[in-house]
């Protein structure tokens, strides 16, 4: 009689899941390779989700996740861009914001995670563009109510320690991240690359 053999989860979690990502090889260089298994179900679905985290956040904490807009400004790229299909000299938005919920009981809310944006502006619509400043749904949220159809390319995930935080969230300066980066497209073409990082400590989280 034939068996079927032992099913071995984290040799699932290393050969596949990571597989989801298409560039993990190209992690940062001070960044660490993931255990996936040893990660919560919580944790594996914010890494390899590609809706958006948001709403993702919201159904686990059952709480609202305010978008707070750190710094936004329009810089120049100074050498190409492989992700973004960009040469130099081409302008793009640098965003950072943080994604939080209301804390119980304390003066501060909980910092559910923390991203970097460059964005295309000449491959979006002007109308994306015109809510980038303060809408409150975050990219996400901006992308859907556009109506704009995209899809997202997971590149890599890692974990890292927190270091030249924003003042904002400055707390976190040495804490450890749990990081992933991927791309959106629009047209055939990248028009945000996106960092993502989510406080590992039990207490922040």
């Amino acid at each position: 009689m034939k068996t079927d053999p032992i099913f071995n989860s984290a040799t699932f979690a290393d050969t596949h899941v990571k597989n989801i990502f298409i560039a993990q090889a190209e992690r940062p260089a001070m960044s660490g390779e993931i255990n996936i298994a040893q990660l919560t179900p919580f944790q594996r679905a914010l890494i390899v989700t590609d809706g958006t985290v948001t709403r993702l956040i919201e159904a686990y904490t059952l709480a609202p996740v305010e978008v707070t807009i750190l710094h936004q400004e329009e810089q120049t790229l100074c050498t190409e861009h492989i992700w973004l299909g960009l040469p130099s000299g081409v302008p793009v938005i640098a965003r950072q914001v943080v994604l939080q919920t209301p804390s119980i009981g304390k003066e501060t809310p909980k910092i559910q995670a923390y991203a970097t944006s460059l964005i295309v502006p000449q491959h979006l619509p002007k109308g994306i563009l015109d809510e980038l400043e303060s809408d409150p749904a975050g990219l996400g949220g901006i992308l859907q109510n556009s109506g704009l159809e995209t899809r997202r390319e997971l590149l890599w995930c890692c974990y890292e320690t927190a270091r030249d935080m924003p003042q904002n969230i400055a707390h976190l300066e040495g804490e450890p991240l749990l990081c992933r980066t991927y791309r959106v497209l629009a047209n055939k073409k990248p028009i945000m690359l996106i960092t993502e990082k989510f406080p590992l400590r039990e207490e922040v989280l």
